[in-house]
């Protein structure tokens, strides 16, 4: 090819390349608010089945899509309710301990004696000492103050991050047809019958997963409830809880729940028999989840290899963190569907 204009050509290329970067420093700044959507539209794709089930039971759209609405706030509201009780009790036997045992041991140097006395390979004299002088030095104390600030700012972005991804999901669960029928008049006619029912199919992989995963979540929080109250474990309701949350996570949720639980049940019940029996019921149940549940619910919801839905785990957890560890699994599906669909008979029709 000649170039007639090379200033021309450099130019454009030039432009072509500020423009990509600009881009992607734009994608870049805004992944937070992207990754909020995602999330808002995955949870609504999911929880459009139910909203359809209903229409199918004569319930009215908008009556369906409110029950399905209140159905989640409750959930979530739960979830608040469940924790209040668990944090202020903590915190008062925080208080009460520093108060009643470890003012007066540090004051009468009792305490010290006694974490010498049964720990005497600790050094608490050097420790305390390490600790006066790192306290005494004022660019510590900032760092401290700022760290405190920086997880104080986190928790606050967290909670603000959930708190928008529900009011998002509220928006998209009761827009969804609206939103999806605006997609569809963008592509030419002559390619939007199949555009559409490809875009169908995905949609209720989509929904198909989610609800197979909230399904073996309920499994989980359910038998949890069941065995926790039976071993009189306290907030056993909270710690059902953070194991049905912890099975909607793919792969690592139920072991890190697990993990959770079973140390909720040493802080709350202190060690004992309990811990043991819970942490024995977990390693059982969690073989049960990954051998026999999962399997054969997955596969009745995306009917996606085994394999695959190992890697695509494992690629979006790496890529996306938790979200991406969500959306792997419906994602490969969907790109199965477009291979099978699309790509395949293209291939056999040269």
């Amino acid at each position: 090819m000649k170039i007639q204009n090379p200033f021309r050509l450099g130019l454009l290329a030039g432009l072509g390349v500020l423009v990509a970067i600009v881009i992607g420093s734009a994608v870049g700044d805004l992944a937070t608010i992207l990754t909020y959507i995602g999330a808002a539209v995955f949870l609504a794709l999911g929880l459009d089945p139910l909203v359809t089930w209903l229409e199918k039971h004569r319930v009215k759209r908008p009556i369906a899509i409110l029950i399905t609405l209140i159905g989640v706030l409750g959930v979530f509201t739960g979830l608040v309710f469940a924790l209040i009780p668990v944090i202020s009790e903590q915190v008062k036997n925080i208080t009460q301990l520093i108060t009643d045992t470890i003012i007066p041991g540090v004051q009468d140097n009792s305490l010290i004696d006694d974490v010498n006395r049964n720990l005497p390979w600790l050094g608490v004299n050097s420790l305390l000492d390490q600790a006066g002088d790192f306290l005494a030095d004022p660019s510590n104390i900032g760092s401290i103050g700022g760290g405190v600030l920086a997880a104080g700012i986190s928790i606050a972005t967290g909670v603000f991050g959930v708190i928008i991804i529900m009011i998002l999901m509220i928006y998209f669960v009761s827009s969804i047809g609206s939103l999806k029928r605006g997609i569809y008049q963008l592509v030419p006619a002559s390619k939007r019958a199949n555009f559409i029912r490809l875009a169908e199919e995905i949609s209720e992989s989509v929904g198909r997963y989610v609800m197979g995963q909230i399904t073996l979540a309920l499994v989980n929080g359910v038998l949890s409830f069941i065995v926790l109250t039976a071993l009189s474990v306290k907030y056993s309701a909270l710690l059902a809880f953070i194991a049905f949350l912890g099975s909607i996570i793919p792969l690592v949720g139920t072991l890190s729940a697990s993990i959770i639980i079973t140390l909720g049940v040493l802080l709350f019940n202190g060690p004992g028999w309990q811990v043991i029996v819970v942490a024995i019921y977990y390693a059982v149940y969690m073989q049960l989840e990954a051998y026999i549940l999962s399997p054969r619910i997955m596969a009745r919801a995306v009917k996606v290899p085994g394999v695959v839905v190992v890697i695509a785990a494992l690629v979006g957890g790496t890529l996306l963190g938790i979200l991406g560890a969500l959306i792997a699994i419906p994602v490969a599906a969907a790109i199965q569907l477009i291979l099978k669909e699309v790509f395949i008979p293209r291939q056999n029709a040269l």
